[in-house]
């Protein structure tokens, strides 16, 4: 399996408990909406996979690395299999569209050539190898987006986590961008995405986790939003 968590609590230091005993196994190649109300604990679910926050109870086995015990050291090589595309994108807005993907790629010392290929595969991919030598603030939303998951996707991740990627977008886009996370999943990469979309959810139909008060209260194959937005 990809995820497994067995009986994770999440307890901050400000005394909210965020998760209260989570019980789930993704499995490879799985594209799972995670939803929810604001304040659910969809945030910390997410956070935990890439040990960006650690639980206060319970297992947690992503790819095979135990989080729990992870050293600080090794948790770059967790993430080294996982690509993350945030609502607001997160781009270097210095840097090119190409530079921005290179990035991912040279923090992880690939050779000159080898960034070169990929970064145009990528780009190419998400419909942009036309734009590699502009800068984010020339282009829109919706191709920042997509600069986005092309970082993300860039060191063949098995795991991309996207964090409400259609957020800031406008339908048409938002329709756009979850045309590539299908066709990145149809190639066989695990996809979690934390969303408030209920139109995206209910059209596109995926493996739903509905997230509440910290506690999973419904997990269904090709399920319904199911929340009030």
């Amino acid at each position: 399996m990809m995820i497994e968590m067995q009986g994770v609590y999440k307890t901050y230091k400000n005394g909210v408990t965020a998760l209260n005993g989570i019980d789930v196994t993704i499995n490879q190649g799985e594209f799972v909406y995670v939803v929810g109300p604001s304040g659910a604990g969809k945030s910390t679910f997410i956070k935990l996979i890439f040990r960006e926050v650690a639980p206060s109870k319970g297992t947690i086995t992503v790819n095979d690395y135990d989080i729990v015990n992870l050293k600080r050291k090794h948790i770059p090589y967790l993430r080294r299999d996982i690509g993350v595309v945030y609502q607001d994108f997160k781009l270097l807005p210095k840097l090119t569209v190409y530079e921005n993907v290179a990035f991912a790629l040279e923090v992880l010392e690939e050779s000159p050539k080898n960034i070169r290929k990929r970064v145009m595969e990528v780009l190419d991919q998400v419909g942009l190898k036309n734009k590699a030598r502009f800068i984010p603030d020339e282009l829109s939303g919706g191709e920042q987006q997509r600069v986005s998951i092309a970082r993300a996707i860039a060191n063949h991740p098995k795991l991309v986590i996207a964090d409400e990627p259609t957020g800031n977008l406008d339908p048409d886009t938002s329709w756009e961008i979850m045309k590539v996370l299908e066709e990145i999943n149809a190639n066989g990469t695990t996809i979690l995405m934390a969303t408030h979309s209920k139109e995206i959810v209910n059209t596109i139909k995926k493996r739903v986790i509905a997230v509440e008060d910290g506690i999973i209260v419904r997990d269904e194959q090709r399920g319904e939003y199911g929340y009030e937005i």
